[in-house]
């Protein structure tokens, strides 16, 4: 057997494997994507549809890219336990007329006149492409594209224009009544007056019209409705003379798209029997749909688009990679989730942490491990020789203004890494000196020891100084706990040896619990709450550096 077929046939056993692990996966996108392949079977289709849905009223923000991302995530984990080709549709409904002018765009002022004009038929703002809605796809499609997603897209004025529609708007006209019927129980009194499932195009302005139809004619294919001077005008259903309100048109893309899946916010998912009911009435079978938590700001407000109160995706790549991005959108798609920037160095962490963890773990710990889901099978190794958090609080002691001061303590500590070879560390120690430019440092206060504080910190210099010192602190730690351990091989530039010396001195100085030993090492040297394992930090940051910070700390230099 030649060695290529030899590969080839591990790389076979290799994928049944997972996909035997993929079909008991607890992994919540296994989770969805088993129920898809059991509909698939059913219905005898020959590739899954996965739709994510835009409204081009803005730029794509950080709620479009986690749509995406943890469609994408289902759709790789279908591809695990299937052969079925599978497809994305990013669909723009940029027929929606403009509703309010958006306040971040030059001359806003320019655009008044075009209220309630079709997306696509507002003049560009920013005089790039041939309307405001074309702009805002050209944007979406860079957005997608920047973060390598796969998908097709399609514009809803294309759709509706080249008649793709057309068969699914004939059949909303003959079963009219039914459609109407789902929506008005959904309505208020006074809405139920004016509503109309179809939204005409004014013939003469191009306004999309809010109006009720006076009559409807199937087999003509029409609607009748007067504008607001009272004139009467009637216009074929078909060709985008007429588009669906944002209701019935979910539920009829999905009719007309034979979409197998759609994921939306918590905010829709008191609409999804208003959705599969119009889908099922226009002809189609409802999709299986996913509905997700939304974000939180710090203060557990619902994180809008308008008021612009969370983490934009622009921000969160300003202080961290994309992937930890995708980590974050991974978990508990369920759980409504605090989205501010504290989140970011726990994301950035955890997610190396999983990246370590895969090469050791089974197919079904793989197929558990995010990582999985955010890279598929090419999961990359991790090159994070020192932890997000660590960084932080070098860049916080040694006044780092960029990150060349920081490769310069990284390097001492693992002198193996470089720029070069730890590309994700070096990117890590840009984003860290910024990270704490502009959230550590204007948050830091320093404060005083007490006098336990002040004994215990002028024993850890001693035990830093010396050997002997060192192993004798160590030797009472073991003494007072009645343990005969060995002591340890002296090493200063190992974190476990230098872990031990700190832990020892809280301990035989009377911290009880431990943690506020560690909370003044915090408050007193590093100005924050909390911080990283004190050994790890003294071996990155260096013995005679740290035994200096200490000195400083006790002389009150710190503090001024």
């Amino acid at each position: 057997m030649s060695h290529h077929s030899g590969a080839s046939q591990n790389m076979r056993e290799t994928m049944s494997n997972l996909r035997d692990a993929g079909m008991t996966s607890k992994a919540w996108p296994f989770v969805e994507a088993r129920t898809l392949l059991k509909r698939i079977e059913k219905s005898g289709k020959d590739h899954v549809l996965f739709e994510t849905g835009y409204g081009p009223s803005g730029l794509p923000h950080i709620g479009t890219f986690g749509e995406v991302s943890r469609t994408t995530m289902v759709r790789r984990a279908f591809e695990v336990i299937s052969d079925i080709p599978t497809r994305l549709v990013c669909f723009s409904d940029d027929l929606d007329g403009m509703r309010k002018v958006p306040s971040n765009v030059p001359n806003p002022e320019r655009l008044e006149q075009y209220m309630q004009m079709p997306l696509t038929a507002v003049p560009d703002p920013f005089d790039k492409y041939e309307s405001f809605g074309h702009h805002n796809n050209a944007m979406l499609r860079r957005f997608l594209d920047t973060f390598g997603f796969e998908y097709e897209f399609i514009s809803g004025k294309e759709y509706y224009e080249s008649g793709k529609f057309d068969a699914v708007l004939l059949r909303a006209l003959e079963r009219y009544d039914d459609v109407m019927a789902v929506m008005l129980k959904s309505l208020r009194e006074e809405r139920r007056e004016t509503y109309s499932i179809f939204l005409p195009m004014h013939p003469e302005s191009g306004r999309v019209m809010y109006v009720p139809m006076k009559s409807v004619d199937a087999k003509a294919g029409t609607v009748t409705f007067d504008d607001e001077t009272g004139k009467e005008f009637t216009v074929p259903v078909t060709g985008g003379n007429v588009k669906l309100q944002w209701k019935p048109d979910f539920g009829a893309r999905w009719a007309s798209l034979d979409v197998d899946f759609e994921m939306y916010g918590k905010d829709h998912s008191t609409n999804t029997p208003i959705y599969d009911r119009i889908c099922e009435i226009l002809g189609g079978k409802k999709p299986e749909h996913f509905s997700y938590e939304l974000f939180l700001d710090d203060q557990g407000h619902k994180i809008s688009k308008t008021s612009g109160n969370g983490v934009s995706i622009d921000e969160w790549l300003t202080y961290a990679s994309t992937e930890s991005l995708s980590y974050f959108m991974y978990l508990k798609p369920k759980t409504a989730k605090r989205m501010h920037f504290d989140v970011i160095p726990k994301a950035v962490d955890e997610y190396h942490q999983q990246l370590r963890a895969y090469p050791t773990q089974d197919d079904a710990g793989k197929l558990n491990n995010p990582v999985f889901h955010i890279h598929g099978e090419n999961v990359p190794t991790s090159t994070m020789v020192v932890p997000f958090s660590m960084l932080l609080n070098l860049a916080s002691v040694s006044q780092a203004s960029d990150k060349d001061k920081l490769w310069a303590f990284i390097q001492r500590y693992a002198p193996d890494a470089s720029p070069k070879t730890n590309p994700d560390l070096d990117a890590a120690a840009g984003f860290a000196v910024r990270y704490y430019k502009d959230f550590v440092e204007p948050g830091k206060v320093f404060r005083l020891p007490d006098d336990q504080e002040r004994g215990a910190l002028e024993a850890l210099v001693t035990a830093l100084k010396s050997e002997e010192a060192a192993l004798t602190v160590i030797a009472q730690k073991n003494a007072q706990e009645g343990k005969d351990t060995p002591l340890p091989e002296v090493n200063w530039t190992n974190d476990e040896f230098l872990q031990s010396i700190v832990f020892a001195v809280g301990k035989v100085h009377g911290f009880d619990p431990l943690r506020a030993w560690f909370s003044c090492l915090y408050e007193v040297l590093l100005g924050a709450k909390q911080g990283p394992r004190f050994g790890g930090f003294i071996a990155l940051y260096g013995v005679e550096e740290s035994i200096a910070l200490i000195e400083s700390g006790l002389a009150g230099e710190l503090v001024s």
